[in-house]
């Protein structure tokens, strides 16, 4: 079987995933690309990667390399996503998909009318933690499902000066995601409120919402959800979280990192361990569940030091993508379930700053069709 040819674009975070691909059976990492030649230089040296890039222009002329991993700046993701999928290679981006509704339909349509796979990168729907909760709802013991909270509260001093100025629900993936794939559902529609301010350094930029909270109702569903998004001035310890009430059974995460969750049967409530669900890769790559792979101590990315290593997702995430593309199947979460997932947060703010109950956008082609007949 011919291997996926991969090159990573973003040697920040995207750094963490150069030797799962290496290491995975059906991948092949051939090329890196940074705009830094430094750094450039230093991570493929560190990875023996010979292929190097100092732009994505260079890397989607390679004939020799089948998809991308992108991980740049959030603003930027639209843009390249649509490019890489024009260029006829499967896209896997880092979250948010993007940061308007209209770029989110872009690369929709980029993937609709390339033929490839596009994949978000989302970290939280394979953690220990929701392949845990997801077992649990699955079991018929949980009962039907009876509300969703979720949260995602995170200091960003440190990150790019760009994140004070953004809207913490324009990247609301990490809290949105699990809820909807839990639920097996789309957000609808979101009533949204901002609370709090965080002043930019720079002056001239307005201020921005210190904490935005929401509740969504699902499309098809009799469920509702609530989600809150922080990234300034909030003191809470760095938490990623989802809680799921049953009729019989409920799972709520843990107040503090060192902690356990919680399961309740009725109204016993019992903490329990979360195990590490690496069976569920291949051999060649179980190893990275359990720990940062790039010079662990000294060049770990924030994303990665302050989410505790995002629940071993990385390899899940890695070999979510290529087990998609070799299958020829749609991949978890697809185009769709992005598009709605990251449009969730967008809306939410809008909401927040309007006022009033915002809709979301249809984007999965056959909701698309439905609602043009329903019109």
């Amino acid at each position: 079987m011919t291997k996926v040819r991969i090159g990573i674009v973003g040697l920040g975070f995207g750094a963490e995933f150069i030797p799962i691909y290496q290491a995975h059976p059906d991948a092949e990492l051939v090329a890196v690309a940074q705009r830094s030649e430094e750094d450039l230089n230093r991570i493929a040296d560190h990875f023996a990667i010979p292929r190097r890039y100092t732009s994505l222009d260079e890397m989607l002329a390679d004939p020799d390399i089948d998809a991308v991993h992108i991980n740049t700046p959030i603003g930027v993701h639209a843009d390249q996503s649509v490019a890489a999928l024009n260029a006829g290679k499967h896209v896997a981006c880092t979250v948010p998909m993007a940061v308007s509704i209209e770029d989110c339909a872009r690369v929709v349509a980029a993937e609709e009318a390339s033929g490839k796979t596009y994949m978000m990168m989302e970290t939280s729907v394979y953690t220990r933690e929701f392949l845990f909760a997801r077992r649990l709802v699955d079991d018929p013991a949980f009962g039907r499902i009876q509300f969703l909270r979720g949260a995602h509260m995170q200091e960003m001093a440190g990150w790019p000066d760009y994140w004070r100025t953004l809207p913490p629900m324009h990247y609301a993936t990490h809290a949105v995601a699990p809820l909807l794939a839990l639920a097996d559902a789309e957000a609808r529609s979101v009533r949204a409120f901002g609370s709090g301010r965080v002043t930019s350094n720079d002056p001239s930029a307005p201020p921005t919402f210190a904490v935005e909270t929401a509740l969504f109702d699902l499309r098809d569903s009799d469920l509702a959800m609530e989600v809150t998004r922080s990234l300034f001035d909030v003191a809470r310890e760095y938490v990623e979280s989802f809680h799921v009430y049953g009729e019989r059974r409920s799972f709520e995460w843990q107040q503090l990192e060192a902690e356990r969750p919680l399961v309740f049967t009725g109204e016993l409530g019992e903490r329990v361990g979360i195990p590490d669900f690496a069976e569920l890769l291949p051999p060649e790559i179980r190893e990275f569940t359990t720990h940062g792979v790039y010079d662990a101590t000294e060049n770990q990315h924030l994303s990665f030091t302050q989410g505790s290593g995002h629940g071993g997702s990385h390899p899940h995430l890695a070999h979510e993508f290529v087990s998609s593309i070799v299958e020829q199947r749609r991949p978890f979460p697809d185009v769709y379930a992005a598009a709605n997932w990251t449009s969730a947060g967008i809306c939410a703010h809008e909401s927040a700053v309007s006022g009033r109950e915002v809709l979301l956008p249809v984007f999965a082609r056959e909701k698309r069709e439905e609602a043009l007949v329903d019109a």
